[in-house]
């Protein structure tokens, strides 16, 4: 099946409508409910743990006749979530099969740029240097997350923008398993730099250089019109200021005049 040319103008009409009646049930929810209500918010798993949660317990600090709930979904279905009204906010990391920035459904803020570090064995090669490029890891095996989930897309654009394409040597999908794998001498990885690596493991944390770094850019998103309702509001604002609050070493935010997201950043290392 094909839509029509009739069929597209009549679907961009209805993304207008839509919006205006989100803008709508924000003003009748002013009304109704002041300072109360109730905001659902979804993210991908370290944005979860790292923004998320903490921005939540600051807008219970803040307003607390704001109700919050918390799901944990990949990025596609966070946008599906939107969609659906099961959710108000969304903290996403867009890949290539996002919906574009200027989609007429939603509105989309960033909030941090995330940059990825290359996690290696205690006893790699590359272990005790300073900073790499992505691509001295070329010939290596490399461990990767099923092919559904954001993570995987991620590495293999950030090897493909480096020249290469990875060797997937395992796959998995929990943090506290692949550090396992790497530690243990199966393969590499990127490591996102809002994810922890848990202290047990033998393994070093290795900033990348390169015009550009390898990082994704991490977005708050809503529906249309939806920012303005009060409960919806007072989350962005809390999200944001989550961000902000990151350590500057560790997720430079977005958009910090003068502050280079590559600059300031020592490798990790937790040895055995």
């Amino acid at each position: 099946m094909r839509l029509t040319d009739a069929a597209h103008t009549l679907l961009a009409h209805a993304d207008a409508l839509y919006a205006q009646w989100e803008r709508a049930r924000a003003d009748l929810d002013a009304h109704a409910r002041g300072a109360a209500g109730t905001v659902r918010m979804c993210a991908f798993p370290t944005a979860l743990a790292s923004v998320v949660v903490p921005a939540v317990l600051r807008l219970g600090e803040a307003h607390p006749g704001v109700a919050a709930h918390m799901r944990e979904a990949e990025t596609g279905e966070c946008f599906d979530l939107l969609l659906a009204g099961d959710a108000d906010i969304a903290v996403v990391a867009p890949t290539t099969e996002s919906p574009p920035v200027d989609d007429p459904r939603f509105e989309q803020f960033p909030l941090l740029d995330d940059p990825q570090d290359l996690l290696v064995a205690a006893g790699h090669r590359l272990a005790d240097r300073e900073s790499v490029e992505l691509a001295e890891a070329a010939a290596e095996p490399w461990i990767a997350a099923p092919e559904s989930v954001d993570w995987h897309r991620m590495i293999l654009a950030a090897c493909a923008a480096a020249g290469f394409a990875p060797r997937i040597a395992h796959r998995a999908q929990e943090w506290n398993a692949i550090c396992a794998l790497v530690a243990h001498g199966f393969g590499v990885c990127l490591l996102p730099r809002l994810a922890p690596l848990p202290a047990h493991h033998g393994l070093a944390r290795l900033p990348l250089r390169g015009d550009p770094a390898p990082s994704r850019r991490v977005l708050a998103c809503v529906r249309r019109g939806g920012a303005r309702a009060a409960a919806t509001a007072h989350g962005l604002a809390a999200l944001r200021e989550a961000a902000r609050d990151l350590p500057p070493p560790l997720v430079p935010p977005c958009g910090d005049p003068g502050h280079d997201a590559r600059a300031g950043v020592a490798p990790h290392r937790h040895r055995r």
